[in-house]
C-alpha cells in the first residue's frame, strides 16, 4: 500500500532526520570557529578619512614644519589663448631649498620645442634667491636680472605652492576652495583654487589651481591663469622630498667669461 502501513514506524523519515542532524554538525562547528574569527578583511579596507579643504591644508602645514628641501622633474606646457593651444613645451629639473626664513629656487630647462615630439637641447637655468630673479641663457651667453624690491613678497606668494609653504600661509594670500579629488598620473590629490587676494598678483594670475599629493602634501602639478586666459600647467614627476642636502652649487649659475648681464628696466 503506498506510503506504507498505517501506524507503521517510518523508517524513511527517521533515516532523513539523522542524516540532517549529521549534516548540521559540521555547521555549527564551522560557525563557533569563526564566531571567535577576525573576518575583517573580507569587508575591505576601511573607509579612508574624508578629504576637505581642512585636512590639505593641515597636511600641507605638517610638510611645512620640516621641510628643507625638493627636487623634481618638470614640464612646462604654456597654452597662448589667441591661437588656443599649447605653443610651447619646456623640460627639466628644479630644485627647493629653505634658507632661513626665506625658500630659493632653481630650474634647469634642458629640452624646449613647439611639442612634446619635438624636444630639441635648449639649456636655461631660472634662478630665484635673496629677492632676486636671474634668467641665464647660454646660447645667448645673457643673464637677464630681475631685482623684485617691493615685490618680492608677492612672487614668492605664488613660487612655494605646495612646496614648503604651509596652509595657513595659503590662507593668508589666496581665497582657497577645494575642488575634488583628482587622480594625476596615478597618484591621488586633492585639487585646490586659489583666488590671489593681492591686486599686483591677480594682475599676473588670477587664478591658480594646485594638485595636492594626498600622502605627501606637496604639490604634483599647478596650473596658473592669467587675465588674457592664458596658462602655464606644470606637471612634477620623481619628486624627492628632504633627501640628500641639495649641493650649495646647484644654486649658482656657471657662466663664462662672455656672458653679458641685462637689467631691464620696470
Amino acid at each position: 500500500m503506498a506510503g506504507g502501513v498505517a501506524g507503521a514506524p517510518n523508517h524513511n523519515a527517521s533515516n532523513h532526520d539523522a542524516a540532517n542532524k549529521k549534516a548540521s554538525q559540521p555547521s555549527i562547528a564551522a560557525s563557533a570557529m569563526f564566531s571567535d574569527f577576525d573576518c575583517s578583511f573580507f569587508r575591505g579596507p576601511q573607509a579612508a578619512e574624508a578629504v576637505t579643504l581642512e585636512t590639505v591644508l593641515k597636511k600641507m602645514d605638517a610638510v611645512a614644519a620640516s621641510f628643507h628641501s625638493t627636487q623634481a622633474s618638470f614640464e612646462w606646457d604654456t597654452y597662448a589663448k589667441v591661437i588656443d593651444e599649447i605653443d610651447d613645451y619646456e623640460t627639466g629639473v628644479i630644485y627647493y631649498r629653505r634658507n632661513g626664513k626665506d625658500i630659493e629656487m632653481k630650474a634647469d630647462v634642458k629640452m624646449a620645442g613647439g611639442s612634446l615630439t619635438s624636444l630639441k637641447p635648449e639649456p636655461k637655468f631660472v634662478l630665484f634667491t635673496n629677492g632676486v630673479i636671474r634668467i641665464y641663457e647660454p646660447k645667448l651667453e645673457q643673464v637677464t636680472v630681475y631685482d623684485l624690491g617691493k615685490k618680492k613678497a608677492d612672487f614668492e606668494t605664488y613660487l612655494v605652492l605646495g612646496f614648503g609653504g604651509s596652509g595657513q600661509d595659503l590662507l593668508k594670500s589666496f581665497d582657497v576652495t577645494y575642488a575634488g579629488p583628482e587622480t594625476i598620473g596615478g597618484v591621488a590629490t586633492a585639487k585646490l583654487q586659489l583666488i590671489p587676494k593681492s591686486e599686483s598678483v591677480r594682475n599676473s594670475y588670477n587664478r591658480i589651481f594646485l594638485w595636492i599629493d594626498l600622502e605627501k602634501g606637496i604639490s604634483v602639478q599647478q596650473q596658473f591663469f592669467s587675465p588674457q586666459g592664458d596658462y602655464r600647467l606644470t606637471k612634477y614627476t620623481d619628486v624627492v622630498v628632504n633627501g640628500k642636502k641639495i649641493p650649495d652649487d646647484v644654486f649658482k649659475l656657471k657662466t663664462t667669461g662672455k656672458t653679458q648681464t641685462v637689467m631691464p628696466r620696470g
